[in-house]
């Protein structure tokens, strides 16, 4: 290797140590709440509060400090109409702090129906353990009745335990026991219901979708309610707790709270997610957008790309086509629903996943699908604006394969 070859490739070592490797990349999966691909993707303007000296803690009336409880408490009251709110940094952390702040020493009884495991290994009965609350299983996997809760409360009982199956689902020959009845039971025993629902929103749905209502298990007696902030949201990473003002306030006091609290950027977006939906405009969140496009709207972005790349790329290279697809939701929610979508199919002479590789090692990287000898490209993913980027970086893949 000559001098100038060796500057060059050291330049290029360089330039990829220094590169970062947090980096955008343009989703054409078709996986809505992407969780490797940073689940929820969030506006610009989620973010603009928080990009700066803000007003985290501090009260510009009073002049004095301030609480970060107070940003996303008053939307999240508005929107469910709880008496207190608690943000914390994600919806495990909220578990491990509701369960540490009620119930630590004592015991905690959960259908054995809802011991799951989510991703990264996150199990309910760790997560217990980790709290100082004791597990007592009742009922079976399949079928949990009311009666078997109350058959197992003691004078050490602290808590019932409800737990969404989030991303798996028991079908067939079952029964579990409902929010409304399972708070009856806790108050006819002196102890709190609390619920870990994985995922909720306050926006709409299509209709094959149905997900937990904040509002709703709250009216049905839930004490304290735990959900993402990313998720079916839309907001960022965060851990939402609902419910009675004296139990959100046992929960912020506990020495756990400031360990797991939200920084400034996470509330910023939150209040920006949550301010979207109060004021019923949820077409700001992109995850809204994502989810209720509808299939005319994605076959037209679809049979635009087309005619984009058809025109700019050699035919003898590839083959563009609008192909029907399914898409998913993701991130734990909804496991068995797919929405109907639409995809770019590329068809090539050679393997597809050649070009898959060519289009992550791009700037920014393209995520996509090979699948039946192609690649695929989901649009409900790719947003309107990244279209140019899109053409651009197939081209410059395509040059490539072509060298």
């Amino acid at each position: 290797m000559d001098a100038g070859d060796l500057e060059a490739a050291a330049g290029d070592h360089l330039r990829r140590c220094m590169a970062p490797s947090l980096r955008r990349v343009i989703n054409g999966t078709g996986v809505i709440i992407h969780t490797n691909l940073g689940r929820a993707p969030l506006s610009a303007e989620a973010l603009s509060e928080g990009l700066r000296y803000c007003t985290l803690e501090y009260d510009l009336e009073a002049g004095q400090r301030g609480s970060r409880r107070d940003h996303a408490a008053e939307l999240l009251a508005r929107l469910t109409g709880a008496e207190s709110a608690l943000v914390v940094n994600n919806n495990a952390a909220a578990v491990v702090l509701m369960l540490a702040a009620v119930a630590r020493g004592g015991e905690v009884i959960i259908s054995r129906g809802e011991l799951i495991e989510i991703g990264g290994s996150f199990r309910v009965p760790d997560i217990m353990e980790a709290s100082g609350a004791t597990l007592v299983e009742v009922g079976t996997t399949n079928k949990t009745y009311a009666r078997d809760y109350v058959a197992a409360i003691t004078e050490d009982t602290r808590a019932i335990l409800k737990v969404h199956p989030s991303n798996y689902r028991i079908v067939g020959f079952t029964h579990d026991a409902t929010t409304s009845a399972l708070a009856q039971v806790a108050r006819d025993h002196g102890v709190p219901l609390l619920y870990d629902a994985g995922a909720a929103t306050f926006g709409p749905l299509p209709a094959a979708l149905v997900d937990v209502d904040p509002k709703a298990e709250l009216s049905n007696g839930v004490d304290l309610l735990a959900f993402s902030g990313d998720k079916i949201l839309g907001g960022p990473q965060a851990g939402l707790m609902l419910g009675g003002r004296e139990w959100i306030d046992r929960c912020a006091r506990h020495p756990l709270a400031r360990a797991f609290r939200a920084d400034k950027l996470t509330l910023a977006a939150l209040e920006h997610t949550l301010r979207a939906y109060l004021m019923q405009q949820p077409e700001k969140i992109p995850v809204s957008r994502m989810v209720n496009a509808t299939a005319t709207q994605l076959n037209k972005r679809a049979a635009n790309l087309v005619e984009r790349l058809t025109t700019e790329v050699p035919r003898e290279i590839a083959r563009f086509t609008v192909a029907a697809c399914e898409d998913t939701i993701g991130g734990g929610s909804h496991p068995q629903r797919r929405i109907d979508g639409a995809a770019v199919r590329i068809e090539l002479a050679r393997d597809a996943s050649i070009l898959a590789e060519q289009l992550r090692r791009g700037t920014p990287p393209i995520i996509g699908v090979v699948r039946d000898g192609a690649l695929w490209l989901h649009v409900r993913t790719i947003a309107d604006d990244e279209a140019d980027v899109l053409v651009a970086a197939l081209n410059a893949a395509f040059s490539s394969l072509t060298l």
